[in-house]
């Protein structure tokens, strides 16, 4: 797919799409703006007890659908994350997604794999968080390093939602990053502004994808979607 990369013009139109949804970034700016008050910084450290449940929060608010625990029953969601945390948090990347290493990628790549993995509900509805919520939350834990994707974008580019394919996803990622920086003749942190999104290179990417292949296989786009972006068309 590296002879395929998004250029400018494709990233405002789908930015374009993105800022047409009502309360697009709403959820997303009420995580930063909680975990701010939390801890004075817009970083979630999964450490803290109150940090796992605004994830939790979020990501139901991205469509997740995690069951919250009653009163006194297990907490699988919360001591499966900070488990995973204690495993991962420290060596996670941080750099910007432009600036992964090979390494880099492929300590993301278990870490997402390990992530998706982790229970979240117990009993006879036993469930683990699954590949589209552990990209969903890698991003909000790495906004500025993390592509995320779901179900139908793992299946257009890559065929799969191992951690082998997140890898591929990083990689891919990585390069349209650095392109569409060197088309920008800029170092990637304005380019949010360029396209009139109030995220990170890496979700403007993701929001592009997902214009493409998620909104085409729902039939919202209005032509194929995947044929569009495939043929090049940049009408």
């Amino acid at each position: 797919m590296s002879d395929a990369l998004p250029p400018l013009a494709e990233l405002r139109r789908a930015a374009e799409v993105f800022n047409g949804f009502a309360n697009a970034d709403t959820s997303w700016l009420r995580l930063l703006a909680e975990v701010s008050d939390q801890n004075g910084l817009s970083a979630i450290d999964l450490s803290q007890p109150a940090h796992r449940t605004i994830l939790l929060r979020w990501l139901n608010s991205w469509g997740c659908r995690i069951r919250y625990p009653r009163d006194g029953e297990p907490a699988p969601f919360d001591e499966g994350v900070q488990a995973w945390w204690e495993t991962w948090g420290a060596t996670l990347p941080s750099v910007a997604l432009s600036d992964l290493t090979d390494a880099g990628i492929d300590t993301a790549a278990k870490a997402y794999a390990d992530l998706s993995g982790v229970v979240v509900s117990a009993g006879r509805a036993r469930r683990t968080l699954g590949p589209t919520a552990a990209a969903k939350a890698l991003y909000a834990l790495r906004p500025n390093t993390v592509m995320p994707w779901d179900a139908a974008i793992a299946a257009a580019l890559h065929g799969a939602r191992d951690g082998a394919a997140f890898g591929r996803h990083l990689r891919l990622g990585r390069d349209w990053a650095a392109a569409v920086i060197t088309e920008a003749g800029d170092d990637g942190e304005d380019i949010p502004a360029l396209v009139g999104r109030p995220v990170s290179l890496a979700k403007v990417l993701d929001e592009y994808l997902y214009v493409a292949f998620t909104m085409g296989a729902k039939g919202d786009w209005g032509t194929d979607s995947g044929e569009w972006w495939k043929n090049g068309n940049r009408g």
